[in-house]
């Protein structure tokens, strides 16, 4: 049996590596971290949305990146401080941009894909992460950002995801906790919410079941082609194996280079917090249904009845992981103003670098050199897409492997 390498154990690392195990391969899971998921993956938004498949590559988000320049708790940050990875990936940004139907299409079709894979893990593993099925609210504040919905629902449609239009009377009926002028929304009742820290950690465990060797709290430090199997050097010791997959988040785009692949993943901020509802009236204030809310580009998730997850915002600031208040405040701020019945006394802040690639479509398949592979770049759609790309880089692999 051929030993194949996973590089991460993140959300795409674990499904990855339980994918390559359910097909009978021998997997290692190398991670730096003591435990799964303590990145990127630890407190999301919570969203498995495939209603928002639609790709960042649009001329509105040019306008809105340049017109927030200024304001500090911008929905999109851009920071005006040049680097050639940011220059880079801003023109493999923008050469994407004719492909952005097509892309948003695809993405749209992956994250349907996904939702069988991992609802049937979870039920297989019997793993309990504050799954709500009660769908996802797109909410609107204006006439413009609800009829520019309707034409990214035709996309989306292509892709075979249905959402229908709701009026306010309507928004209300779904989500009566929901507080503010609104013109309308849309809403996708086969999207869901979880907690993903809880499902990867759940999944990482089923993976030491079925024989998955956990190496924890090892960094990655070199790796090399050699005879055409790969070389992993870590800072305890050196392993070859027949075969790697790459699924290391930020860190994809250095390790790709070694290996002389081009995966160019910028580290885009996100900021989340985690709302206690300690008390009973906060419980009862709290929403049940999903949101998004397209004027602040904020997302929220019900997760269990004690906790609310608010997340959003994107920042383009190379590797850093600060939690900055007047980044934090604008999602305390909206809870507030849209739930004011909850207490946002015990809000816990938290930031996690989104890895993304230009064309918003992560890199899922071989490299060019023999037994290198990748399931990596899936930006803020990590958490919906990851079961998908892990079934199909563990088909590719595991196809070789049986060779």
């Amino acid at each position: 049996m051929k030993r194949v390498a996973v590089l991460g154990a993140g959300i795409t690392g674990v499904t990855t590596a339980y994918a390559l195990a359910k097909r009978g391969v021998a997997v290692t899971l190398i991670e730096r971290h003591r435990y799964a998921a303590m990145e990127t993956s630890y407190a999301n938004g919570g969203q498995l949305s495939a209603s928002h498949a639609e790709v960042w590559n649009h001329k509105a988000t040019i306008l809105n990146a340049l017109k927030w320049m200024t304001r500090r708790d911008a929905p999109l940050l851009l920071h005006p401080w040049p680097s050639w990875h940011k220059l880079s990936w801003f023109a493999e940004f923008l050469a994407a941009m004719p492909d952005y139907e097509r892309n948003t299409i695809a993405t749209a079709r992956m994250a349907i894909a996904a939702r069988e894979h991992l609802f049937a893990w979870a039920q297989a593993e019997n793993i309990a992460f504050d799954h709500r099925r009660a769908g996802i609210l797109h909410v609107y504040r204006e006439r413009a950002g609800f009829e520019r919905a309707a034409r990214v629902s035709r996309l989306l449609a292509q892709g075979g995801l249905q959402r229908r239009p709701v009026t306010l009377a309507e928004m209300r009926a779904i989500e009566p906790a929901l507080q503010g002028d609104f013109y309308g929304g849309y809403y996708t009742d086969s999207d869901s919410t979880g907690d993903i820290h809880k499902f990867t950690s759940g999944l990482a465990d089923a993976c030491v079941r079925l024989g998955v060797a956990c190496r924890y709290g090892a960094q990655v430090t070199a790796l090399a082609r050699e005879h055409g199997k790969v070389r992993v050097a870590t800072d305890e010791d050196s392993t070859v194996f027949d075969a790697i997959v790459v699924c290391a988040g930020t860190a994809s785009r250095a390790l790709a280079a070694s290996l002389g692949d081009h995966v160019n993943v910028y580290p885009v901020k996100g900021y989340s917090i985690t709302v206690q509802l300690d008390d009973a009236a906060s419980r009862a204030a709290a929403p049940s249904v999903s949101l998004l809310d397209d004027a602040t580009k904020l997302v929220s998730s019900r997760l269990g009845e004690d906790r609310l997850r608010v997340a959003g915002t994107a920042e383009f600031n190379g590797i850093d992981y600060d939690i900055r208040a007047d980044r934090i405040r604008p999602l305390v701020r909206w809870v507030e103003q849209c739930f004011p019945g909850i207490n946002t006394r015990q809000a816990i802040p938290w930031a996690g670098l989104r890895p993304m690639l230009p064309a918003m479509l992560p890199k899922v398949g071989p490299g060019k050199a023999p037994g290198v592979y990748y399931n990596t770049g899936h930006g803020h759609l990590g958490w919906t897409l990851a079961a998908a790309t892990a079934e199909l880089v563990a088909q590719q692999v595991a196809a070789v492997a049986r060779d």
